[in-house]
Parts: C-alpha cells; sequence; structure tokens
C-alpha cells in the first residue's frame, strides 16, 4: 500500500489533516531501545505548526501519545503506535472547495482516484499533516542512528533566489549538522536568514507561496550500505523524499552541476587518512554505484511554492463544467521549506535505519543464558 514503506524498519501511516489524528505504526523497532522523550519532543516542535509567523497559523500540540509496543520510554520489541490528535482545525475553510479543485493540488487527482469518497479537507491523508507521524518514527530512528555514530542534519538550504551556506561535502562535523537544531530559523549563515525571512513575509503579505530548498548531511555512516541498480542509497532515499508533500525535485553531491565538469575534475581520488581510505573531493555524496564509500551523504531537495494561496486562481466546476474563479481560505504556509527542515531529518533517517538494520549492521540484543 501507499502509506507503508520500509522492510526491516517498517512504517504505517493513518490518518487525516482535520480527523480525529493522525498516527504512525512501526512494525520491526528492535527491543529495548530506550527513546529520549525530551528529544523527541524539541524534534518533533521544530515541525510544529503555529510556532512561527512565517508558518501557518494552525496551532497544534503534536503531543505524541504512544498507544503500543512501549513500557517505560524503552521499547518492547512489538508493534510502536503512536498517534498526535487534531486539535485546530477549520474544516468549513474547504466547503468552497467541493466542486472547485485548487491547483496544483490533490483535489482533482483524488477525485479520480478515490471517486470522491477521500476526505479532501486540509488535503486529508495527502496532506502535509501527515509529516507529524513521520517525524515521530523518523525522531525515533535518529536517536537509533545516534546511537551508533550516525549523525543527520539539515538547513534550509535556499528560499527563492537566496541561498545559505552549503555544508562542506569533505570534512562535515556534527556541530555543522546541529547549527539549526535551536534556531526559530532553520538556515546557517545570519545574514541570508534575514533576507529567507523577509522574502518569505513579501509573499505572505502578497497572499502569495514561494518555493525553497533543503539540504541533509549525514556523517558516520558505514561503508557499504546498499545495493547497486535497484536498491540504491539514492534511490531509496529519493524515494523516500519524494513521498513528503511539495518535493519536486532531489540531487545528490553537485548533482546537476556535474554536467558543468570534466571526469577529471568531478572524479573523487581517493587518499590516506589516518591510516583510513577516504576521497579527497566528495563530489559524488559519499555513494557511488548506489553504496556508500564512508564519506559524507549531502543531498538537497526543492520544495515546490505552497499551491494554497490568498490570490484569485482560475479553476474547473466539476458539476457545471465551466472555468470559474478560485479564493482559498484556510491557513497555510508561505514557504513549505522552513518547517519541512526536520521532516528531511526525520525522512532520511527512515531510510538510513531500515538499510542498515537490512545490513545486519544494528546491534541486536543477545542475552548468554
Amino acid at each position: 500500500m501507499s502509506s507503508i514503506i520500509g522492510n526491516k524498519f517498517k512504517i504505517s501511516l493513518f490518518g487525516e489533516s482535520h480527523g480525529k489524528c493522525v498516527g504512525v505504526v512501526i512494525d520491526g523497532m528492535p527491543p529495548g531501545f530506550e527513546i529520549d522523550m525530551e528529544k523527541l519532543k524539541s524534534f518533533l516542535d521544530r515541525r510544529r505548526p503555529g510556532s512561527s509567523k512565517l508558518a501557518t497559523a494552525r496551532s497544534e500540540k503534536d503531543k505524541p501519545i504512544f498507544m503500543s509496543g512501549l513500557k517505560e520510554n524503552i521499547s518492547t520489541g512489538f508493534p510502536l503506535c503512536v498517534i498526535v490528535e487534531n486539535e485546530d482545525k477549520k474544516s468549513s475553510d474547504y466547503d468552497n472547495l467541493k466542486e472547485l479543485p485548487r491547483p496544483s493540488h490533490c483535489d482533482y487527482t483524488a477525485l479520480l482516484k478515490y471517486g470522491g469518497f477521500a476526505d479532501l479537507n486540509g488535503s486529508g491523508h495527502m496532506s502535509g499533516r501527515l509529516t507529524a507521524p513521520i517525524c515521530i518514527a523518523g525522531g525515533i530512528a535518529k536517536q537509533m542512528l545516534e546511537s551508533m555514530g550516525v549523525f543527520v542534519g539539515a538547513h534550509l538550504y535556499a528560499v527563492g533566489d537566496i541561498k545559505d551556506v552549503s555544508y562542506d561535502f569533505v570534512d562535515l562535523d556534527i556541530e555543522d549538522l546541529k547549527k539549526t537544531d535551536n534556531s526559530n530559523f532553520p538556515a546557517i549563515d545570519e545574514k541570508q536568514s534575514q533576507k529567507m525571512k523577509e522574502l518569505i513575509q513579501t509573499a505572505k503579505d502578497d497572499k502569495d507561496s514561494i518555493g525553497s530548498i533543503i539540504e541533509v548531511g549525514v556523517i558516520g555512516i558505514p561503508k557499504a550500505v546498499g545495493k547497486p541498480i535497484f536498491n540504491t542509497v539514492e534511490g531509496r532515499l529519493s524515494q523516500m523524499a519524494f513521498s513528503i508533500p511539495g518535493v519536486k525535485g532531489v540531487e545528490f553531491g553537485l548533482g546537476f552541476d556535474c554536467v558543468k565538469l570534466k571526469g577529471s575534475e568531478h572524479n573523487d581520488d581517493y587518499i590516506v587518512v589516518d591510516g583510513k581510505i577516504k576521497t579527497s573531493t566528495n563530489n559524488s555524496s559519499g555513494i557511488v554505484s548506489g553504496m556508500t564509500n564512508g564519506m559524507p551523504i549531502v543531498y538537497r531537495c526543492a520544495f515546490k511554492p505552497t499551491p494554497s494561496i490568498g490570490k484569485v486562481q482560475t479553476s474547473v466546476n466539476l458539476e457545471t463544467m465551466k472555468e470559474e474563479e478560485l479564493l482559498i481560505e484556510g491557513r497555510h504556509d508561505p514557504c513549505i521549506g522552513v518547517r519541512a527542515v526536520s521532516v528531511m531529518e526525520a525522512a532520511t533517517s527512515l531510510v538510513l535505519i531500515d538499510m542498515i538494520m537490512e545490513e545486519g549492521l544494528w546491534q541486536e540484543i543477545n542475552l548468554d543464558l
């Protein structure tokens, strides 16, 4: 099913944006892992709506409620079910959309697929609201990775044509990955942050939206994770990235800029550092033929401008089959990337813990009885 992903660490999402709750079931959570609830709460707060004037005004506590699979914050090894309640929903904002599908939104394709039976208030199961349970599962996966020395971070790399500094492809460290963890805006450079904020505010004041790019970094990943052809690290990360609402492009390392180089310029020469094999550059983002080589993974995801805007747009009345003007009400993010940084960290962590467990690299409990 489309709402289930993973092999060893499998997650299943459920719920709708304006339903009673949204949640996740984790199947394959190993027994005996203690979840740091304060760290998880702090991670979820970075995505939580209503926390910034540059985000949607919808205010949700997003407090995770563990229904099963946990005893005194320690995993039991059985399916872990977690929900967050939907408390601040205004379904009446969507009353005028029943016959008028929103441009570049899920309404029309969902009608074709589900025949009008899907709950589309707030975009229903296809809403960015479903990134809350992704962050719960991903936040747990992130803690699991950190326990074995693998660290995942991300930052807002671009808003419109304004760019933040990039991660160092070769010498990325933990402090670099944590620079935006406690920031009220997830970009690294303060001057560029201010310009990004102004651009987002301008779009918001104009009842419009703006696109963005998020850069993700990973260090400490074991070597030789992944397989060539159909189970590559890039392929698995890209599949997960494109499951996040709004993602329209993904690039690894130099990405599309590699076409400007010759092979002699793009190739990452092997060198020896402190007795270990590394590469002098990292244009391939630590992944060759779909498998990790031990260098940092750095990749970027492009998010389209939020399709729900306050400007008058054109749609088609599905009853009369005539074009009509459409004005969308409700509360929406003027820039998806602001709250999606932690979402991309979560998505990345989910893929990597699953692949690491597939390789048998996760330490299982072994009682010597």
